[in-house]
């Protein structure tokens, strides 16, 4: 269907559009790496999907094609001309909000059971994965797919004991699925950012039974954000936590990055009742 329409490179130049730096903005305008984004979480067609950041609308076309039914949420106005005539070219099929991403109530706007798929604004992605991951389980959300750059994407997807090991790799592994589903060079996109970018794929998982999730936010919040301490340290701010690891037999001059995400979640559990 998108192959009638109008190259995106010239609706970018048309509207006058250029990635806004201030707003974490990166255009992809290749069709074919588009296709393979969207292909990402399985099968589309008849699908609802939720995405941020579309810009001028190249990975939008790309789930349209697929046959989804998108929500897009757009924060630069700039860009809502060009969406709208998507809108036109795929009557009933999409749905433009222009808001900021942060602030929207995604259950209330898209329903539950809805996949998540968006090349995400640099300066906002990891905010809004740490929302997405958070709150209430199962999630309203099918699966996240998502663009990072590859730092951040690797930190996601960490071991324990790793460089990249974090408090956001707890907080993606403990109840859901993550994997790297593909990296994609900077040349791919307009302007070129500094780093190499990959696409992020998540599912939920069930979560493990007695944590409660701000327990473990805190945790990791406490430990992570004094990494190089030892946990006797680090976790000397959350109260009860030292008490819980001597009893589950979890070494206090050990680091935060050293812990497994069974070792987390089971010391979790115990200052959860």
């Amino acid at each position: 269907m998108s192959s009638t329409l109008e190259p995106l490179r010239d609706v970018v130049a048309r509207h006058g559009l250029s990635a806004s730096k201030a707003l974490g903005q990166n255009f992809i305008l290749d069709r074919q790496l588009l296709a393979r984004v969207a292909q990402v979480p399985g099968p589309l067609a008849g699908q609802r999907v939720y995405e941020v950041g579309p810009g001028p609308g190249g990975l939008t076309r790309a789930l349209l094609d697929s046959g989804a039914s998108v929500v897009a949420v757009e924060r630069d106005r700039r860009c809502i001309p060009a969406l709208g005539e998507l809108q036109q070219a795929f009557p009933g099929k999409l749905e433009v909000i222009e808001a900021d991403a942060l602030k929207i109530d995604e259950p209330a706007l898209v329903g539950k059971e809805a996949h998540v798929v968006a090349n995400l604004p640099y300066n906002v992605g990891t905010a809004l994965l740490l929302k997405w991951l958070g709150g209430a389980w199962p999630p309203w959300w099918r699966s996240l797919t998502l663009m990072f750059q590859k730092e951040v994407a690797e930190r996601i997807v960490a071991e324990p004991a790793s460089e990249a090991y974090g408090r956001l790799s707890v907080a993606s592994q403990w109840r859901s699925r993550p994997r790297i589903a593909m990296t994609v060079n900077r040349s791919a996109f307009v302007p070129p950012p500094k780093v190499t970018s990959a696409v992020v794929h998540i599912v939920p998982a069930q979560q493990p039974e007695g944590v409660a999730p701000q327990v473990i936010e805190r945790l990791t919040e406490a430990a992570f954000g004094q990494r190089r301490k030892m946990l006797r340290s680090s976790l000397k701010s959350v109260p009860r936590a030292l008490e819980a690891a001597h009893t589950l037999g979890i070494d206090t001059q050990r680091r935060a990055e050293t812990l497994t995400i069974d070792e987390w979640v089971s010391l979790a559990r115990a200052l959860s009742d």
